[in-house]
């Protein structure tokens, strides 16, 4: 049987349901959000002259979830108009519309006898083949189906979503003995392929895989924590990114996801296992009575940490006061700062015999135990435990690569000199020779099951650089960037110098590979899989040479990479590019000039040069004035509209949310593409490049450019001078603004007169050099240098 899913139900409106609802509108498929009706009126409605039988009054829990999701930060949605794509709705007036979809999801409050009644009406008025899901985090699934039909039963598994479902990456399905394999093996795809999920089949047990790993894993470290006397902002000093965890580290992890979800996710597990694991699973009486005081962390204003003025104070757990965070400082610690990876500063951290080293050891070891005894239990095998814990708790590193990464033999030789109960399977994979639960082979990459390795799968889109590398794939490097076959006669230009700043190396990288493809190849991608797609130029080179006064060298550095921009945009073969996280000011400016653009949906794109003093000094004015220009029914341009819009646009130093947004600012146009999964978004930009060679690609025509000139400026700085006087903008921020106005206006030019891109570019240049010799620009270089923030002077 073909599943296809057209329309979706969600049902139960609350933080998390609202947040589904919002995730499937975002990939565009259309929402039908019920709640409960109401049962009293409230003041408002009351005054409004409203009964329980308005709809407004039945709706009004769908409605205000719907508020809410616009307000919400980080926001659910990728565009406010992705909010039409929801329907509010009641679980009465509005149960027989579940007919028309394909997809229900039940995510109602977390009582079995309460979804049990929520699914018996989901099952009078489904269609027969529709699927139905719960977005459970530890109920039994089986338990939830029981004395449904049997069309029900073979369409129904849990969809665990993890909260943000717009960013987390995790979505654990959990099919019933009787859930149809089809269903099953349709919803691995869809999650993947149109929801952008990491997807782990986990078994039906107590909070799944994820939760029940990390929670003990997190109980772990309070019981460590209380033992050893050590501080909250001592333990999460180590515990963060040090060892390849998220900034939050344990306990504002804890306050970000409120205690009291905490305490409900740790109290089903405790309530349903036995022995060991059950005491570790025991909430500990300060955490009960910072629930009790109604201390849950973010949500609450106050929990494990506390904000005053500018300070961040600890909770003492012993006496429930705050007091100034602390940190450990070890040698253990300084040496595994020193130490180049994860699984080195990890390993250098976790046999140190000092005070963080000991601490370390002791939250690890249970973890890496725990993870292995519940093999089989919780999963079948150790790669979705370890994506369990990576996609959904933000590790670098999964338990099993986390074993690999300190040492299998000399850890669990450690283990079992203090007593811990290293599980038999672990114990024979050592007797049997084998060393590591990982291992690569001709490129490929193995895991350990059942005796023997077997070859991870992936799907076929997601391509892994550092593969390509290890197999000798790549053409030619230097210090910032590397040229990568990617087969199929596509080459990948990656950048790779630090934050993937734009310098001399990168530019002349560009150069050659545009050489090279045009040479040899179908076309080029623009891509990598670092951190960022690029935070722009490499200021700190800009700044030394400006402080230098050594203007020559800038104006050659800002004239090559204008030449290398030009390069890309009239190259013979198309040129993609594929930004993703931060694709600022030169990110931006190497993405305009593409012959198309392969965004993630994550992907926050801007020129972003006024922030330190500048305007853009690549083409970025010029390519964003033309992109909109383009985008205008030939002759009926408004110029003026246009330079307005690219003028606000650069000025403001506006950043796109999503790529959703980088469309409405028109850094993206209608035929650029969004990848909803990341780890698909290469092989996205690939086939682009693939199909427009395929299509007989031939370069945009060189024509001149009609801009606004003199009365342009002067309605352009209108705005700005009115901004000014009201002391909205300081005088430097003037002078930047004048410069960028003058450019996007062409000049001292009549209206409308046509000009050639390099008198553009020229004008663009010239700007950016007089600005950077300003002391006020230099001082906001400094200061986004060191402090990381734009500086208002």
């Amino acid at each position: 049987m073909t599943f296809s899913i057209k329309k979706a139900a969600v049902l139960g409106s609350g933080v998390m349901g609202s947040g589904i609802a919002a995730h499937l509108a975002n990939v565009g498929i259309p929402v039908l959000l019920l709640d409960i009706v109401p049962k009293e009126l409230t003041k408002e409605e009351m005054a409004k002259g409203l009964s329980l039988k308005d709809k407004e009054v039945r709706n009004r829990m769908t409605n205000l979830a719907l508020a809410k999701l616009l307000k919400q930060k980080p926001a659910p949605l990728t565009h406010k108009n992705r909010l039409s794509y929801i329907s509010p709705g009641n679980l009465e007036d509005d149960i027989e519309k579940l007919s028309e979809v394909d997809w229900i999801i039940e995510v109602v409050v977390e009582k079995l006898e309460v979804k049990k009644k929520v699914f018996e009406q989901v099952d009078k008025y489904r269609k027969k083949g529709s699927i139905v899901s719960s977005n459970t985090s530890g109920i039994s699934v089986e338990a939830m189906a029981k004395g449904r039909s049997d069309d029900f039963q073979k369409h129904f598994l849990g969809t665990h979503f993890f909260n943000p479902p717009r960013y987390l990456k995790l979505l654990e399905i959990i099919p019933t003995e009787k859930t149809d394999n089809n269903v099953l093996a349709f919803m691995q795809q869809f999650s993947e392929d149109i929801l952008g999920k990491g997807v782990v089949v986990a078994k039906d047990t107590p909070n799944f895989i994820a939760n029940r790993i990390g929670t003990y894993g997190l109980l772990v470290t309070v019981r460590e924590m209380l033992k050893g006397g050590f501080s909250i902002g001592e333990v999460d000093s180590i515990t963060g990114t040090l060892i390849g965890r998220p900034k939050s580290a344990t306990f504002r992890t804890l306050d970000v996801v409120g205690l009291d979800t905490f305490i409900h996710v740790a109290n089903n597990v405790y309530e349903q296992v036995e022995g060991d694991e059950k005491k570790v699973f025991e909430v500990p009486e300060f955490m009960n009575k910072m629930h009790e005081n109604g201390w849950l962390g973010s949500k609450s204003g106050q929990g494990f940490y506390l904000k005053q003025g500018k300070d961040i104070l600890e909770l003492n757990p012993e006496t429930l006061e705050y007091a100034p965070r602390k940190s450990l400082k070890t040698p253990g610690i300084e040496m595994a700062k020193q130490a180049k990876g994860t699984a080195q500063k990890m390993k250098a951290l976790v046999y140190s015999e000092d005070k963080a080293g000991k601490l370390l050891w002791n939250i690890m070891a249970p973890v890496l135990a725990i993870s292995a005894q519940l093999l089989g239990e919780i999963a079948d095998s150790i790669v979705s435990i370890d994506q369990a814990m990576k996609w959904g708790f933000g590790w670098r590193l999964g338990p099993f690569e986390t074993w690999d990464a300190i040492g299998v033999e000399k850890s669990v030789q450690k283990m079992e000199e203090q007593g811990i109960q290293v599980p038999t399977f672990v114990k024979e994979m050592l007797d049997a020779g084998f060393t590591s639960f990982y291992k690569d082979v001709d490129g490929r990459k193995l895991y350990f099951s059942n005796g023997e390795y077997k070859e991870i799968l992936k799907n076929p889109k997601e391509i892994d650089l550092k593969v390509l590398k290890k197999e000798g794939k790549v053409l030619k490097k230097n210090s910032g960037a590397n040229l990568i076959d990617l087969g199929d006669d596509v080459l990948l230009l990656e950048f790779q110098s630090p934050n993937n700043a734009i310098g001399f190396d990168i530019i002349q990288m560009i150069n050659y590979a545009i050489d090279e493809v045009e040479r040899n190849y179908k076309g080029l991608v623009i891509g990598n899989q670092g951190k960022n797609f690029c935070v722009g130029a490499n200021l700190a080179m800009i700044l030394m040479a400006a402080q230098d006064d050594d203007i020559f060298e800038i104006d050659m550095i800002v004239r090559q990479f204008q030449q290398a921009m030009m390069k890309i945009k009239y190259s013979k073969k198309p040129v993609a590019a594929a930004p993703f996280g931060m694709s600022l000011g030169g990110g931006a400016e190497v993405c305009l000039p593409c012959a198309h653009i392969q965004a993630s949906m994550e992907t926050y794109i801007g020129l972003v040069e006024t922030g330190v003093g500048l305007i853009p000094g690549g083409g970025g004015n010029k390519e964003l004035y033309l992109k909109l220009l383009n985008e205008m029914p030939d002759g009926m341009a408004d110029l003026q509209k246009v330079a307005n819009r690219v003028f606000e646009t650069i000025a403001m130093a506006k950043v796109s949310t999503s790529g959703e947004e980088g469309r409405e600012n028109h850094f993206l146009n209608d035929q650029d593409g969004i990848s909803i999964n990341g780890d698909h978004q290469l092989y996205d930009a690939k086939q682009a490049v693939i199909a427009l060679h395929n299509q007989g690609y031939i370069p945009p025509a060189r024509r001149k450019i009609p801009v606004t000139g003199e009365t342009g400026y002067a309605t352009l700085l209108l705005g700005a001078e009115a901004m000014h006087l009201s002391g909205y903008i300081s005088d430097h921020d003037m002078k930047i603004a004048k410069k960028l106005a003058y450019v996007i206006a062409g000049g001292n030019l009549p209206y409308g007169t046509e000009v050639e891109e390099q008198y553009l570019l020229d004008l663009e240049r010239q700007a950016f050099l007089s600005l950077i010799a300003e002391p006020k620009s230099q001082q906001r270089m400094q200061h986004m240098l060191v402090k990381g923030k734009p500086l208002r002077n």
